[in-house]
C-alpha cells in the first residue's frame, strides 16, 4: 500500500450495480462533497464518466466503499466493489483504498433530510451522499494507520 499523501483531491465511490455515487474532497481540508451519480448501464459508459471526473479533479487517491454484513464478513456487493476498485487502479493507475461502507446510506439519508432536501432530491442524490460518507470515513482514519 502506498502511504497516504498529505494533500490533493480524493474521489470516493459508492459502488452499485445500477448506480455509482461519487464524492470529492481535499485531503488537507478533510471535507467531503457529494459530486454526482453515474447511472450508465454499461461499463464503457461508466468508466468514460469516471475518466472525465478524474481528468477534471486530478485525484491523488481513489476510495471505494465495501459492503459488509453486520458481522463484518464481506457482502457479495462488497466483492463486486473490490473488483471495481481493482479495475479503477488498472485503468487509471491511481492508488485505491477501501473502507467499510456499512450504514453510510442511512447516514447519507439523514444528512440529506437534515439539509432540507425533498424526497425526490434525496433519492436522486443518495448514492453521491453515501460516497461523501465513505470519504468522511476515510478522512477519519489516521494517515499512519494501514488501510
Amino acid at each position: 500500500m502506498n502511504p497516504r499523501p498529505a494533500r490533493g483531491a480524493v474521489l470516493a465511490f459508492d459502488f452499485g450495480e445500477k448506480r455509482i455515487g461519487v464524492a470529492v474532497g481535499e485531503i488537507e481540508l478533510a471535507i467531503p462533497h457529494a459530486l454526482t451519480v453515474i447511472a450508465a448501464e454499461d461499463n464503457n459508459s461508466r468508466f468514460a464518466a469516471i475518466a472525465a471526473l478524474i481528468a477534471e479533479w486530478r485525484p491523488v487517491r481513489l476510495v471505494v466503499g465495501l459492503a459488509a454484513h453486520d458481522d463484518g464478513a464481506e457482502h457479495e456487493t462488497g466483492r463486486l466493489a473490490r473488483r471495481f476498485g481493482q479495475r479503477l487502479h488498472g485503468r487509471f493507475g491511481l492508488p485505491v483504498d477501501y473502507v467499510d461502507e456499512r450504514l453510510t446510506s442511512h447516514a447519507a439519508e439523514a444528512a440529506l433530510r437534515e439539509g432540507g432536501a425533498r424526497a425526490g432530491r434525496r433519492a436522486a442524490m443518495l448514492d453521491a451522499a453515501a460516497a461523501a460518507e465513505i470519504l468522511r470515513s476515510w478522512f477519519a482514519i489516521p494517515p499512519e494507520k494501514p488501510l
